[in-house]
């Protein structure tokens, strides 16, 4: 399908290379003409000048194009796994009851400094950041579902209770004693067309979906503990494990309508927008004005702007769809070509299937959807 090999502009590409900007990667890749070799946009070598260089949406179209990977920064790993060396970083600390040393990272021939750079650009945290929130999280599930206090302290590498009473307080501000009413909201990357995304689920549903690009990232983040009074942690649960599926199949072009449970708590007005958010037919858009009307606010195109913009779930709750009434894109937080990319893979989705209006026509919207039990939260 088309949206496959739609890029940013030159220009936006350009500047992405130029300031080896991450959150570019697996997004588009160039060719240096000078070498013959394909670069992720992160690439820690000398940039090329803008007249040598060749954009490609695929590795695959850059290999057709003759060129070769580059060994520095290993674009044909642009795949949404981790290279294989993390990947045995993290095979070592599978063990609960394992601290991955310096040491045993040498032993299994990983560089440390050069994993924790990894994880530092990738997740923001150190490895072994990762590897405490994680194990964290692996306990308190066990106090959740029974484990007595001395089972999970020894199974997960304390050496004495207080020392993972210390860890616990510091991790999610409360006792192990209190753990059967604490929630907690795991987060997981996950690599997409568009770039890689972060998302976050706690027990009742998917809490986050933001590319990791961003700017308001770190503020969802703040939101989140302050509405849930929860830790955020790595890890994963039957939740994201349905919205990977369901991303997947949405990219692919076979998914119209998501069913992975959510949880979105707001002010009663915020919740009321991304309710009608729902409510926007797959491959249409709707006006600013025309939601304002639908949440009871003639007036106020403004307003539903701004909560349209803190919408916290990108893609399932479809802010994407809402432009402005002359048909302008308007805004949105993960950049233009981003909301042109989603807009344009719906429309040529519906129409394919012969579900969707014909160029240039546009049907009512329509109101009939399936209840949501999170469509009252907040109000």
């Amino acid at each position: 399908m088309h949206f496959m090999n739609t890029l940013p502009s030159i220009r936006e590409m350009q500047s992405a290379y130029l300031r080896k900007d991450r959150s570019y990667d697996g997004i588009f890749f160039l060719g240096v003409r000078t070498t013959g070799i394909f670069c992720r946009p992160s690439c820690p070598a000398r940039r090329p000048l803008p007249q040598n260089v060749d954009y490609f949406s695929t590795v695959r179209e850059a290999a057709f194009a003759g060129y070769r990977p580059c060994k520095r920064c290993r674009p044909m790993e642009t795949n949404g796994r981790p290279p294989e060396w993390v990947r045995q970083a993290l095979d070592l600390a599978k063990e609960p009851d394992t601290r991955v040393k310096d040491s045993d990272l040498r032993l299994s021939g990983i560089d440390p400094f050069r994993l924790r750079r990894y994880f530092q650009g990738t997740y923001g945290m150190t490895f072994q950041a990762f590897c405490r929130a994680r194990r964290m999280g692996d306990a308190l599930h066990e106090l959740r579902n029974g484990a007595s206090l001395d089972e999970v302290a020894l199974g997960n590498g304390f050496e004495s209770h207080s020392g993972f009473r210390d860890a616990f307080m510091r991790t999610f501000g409360r006792s192990p004693g209190k753990s059967r009413s604490l929630d907690r909201i795991v987060v997981d990357w996950i690599e997409t067309p568009l770039g890689p995304v972060v998302a976050a689920a706690n027990e009742r549903g998917v809490c986050l979906l933001e590319f990791t690009d961003r700017r308001m990232l770190e503020t969802q983040f703040t939101t989140l503990k302050k509405l849930f009074s929860s830790a955020i942690i790595p890890g994963e649960n039957g939740h994201l494990n349905q919205l990977k599926k369901e991303l997947n199949a949405y990219f692919a072009g076979n998914l119209r309508q998501f069913s992975v449970p959510l949880d979105y708590p707001g002010s009663p007005f915020q919740v009321r927008v991304w309710n009608e958010l729902l409510r926007i037919p797959y491959g249409e858009t709707c006006s600013y004005e025309k939601l304002a009307r639908c949440v009871g606010l003639e007036s106020g195109q403004r307003a539903v702007g701004t909560a349209n913009g803190r919408n916290r779930i990108s893609i399932v709750i479809p802010c994407h769809r809402v432009v402005n009434k002359n048909g302008k894109l308007g805004g949105y937080g993960g950049g233009l070509w981003r909301k042109q990319h989603l807009l344009d893979l719906e429309r040529d989705a519906a129409r394919e299937i012969g579900d969707g209006p014909a160029p240039g026509e546009r049907r009512p919207m329509d109101l009939k959807r399936r209840e949501r039990p999170q469509d009252h939260i907040g109000g």
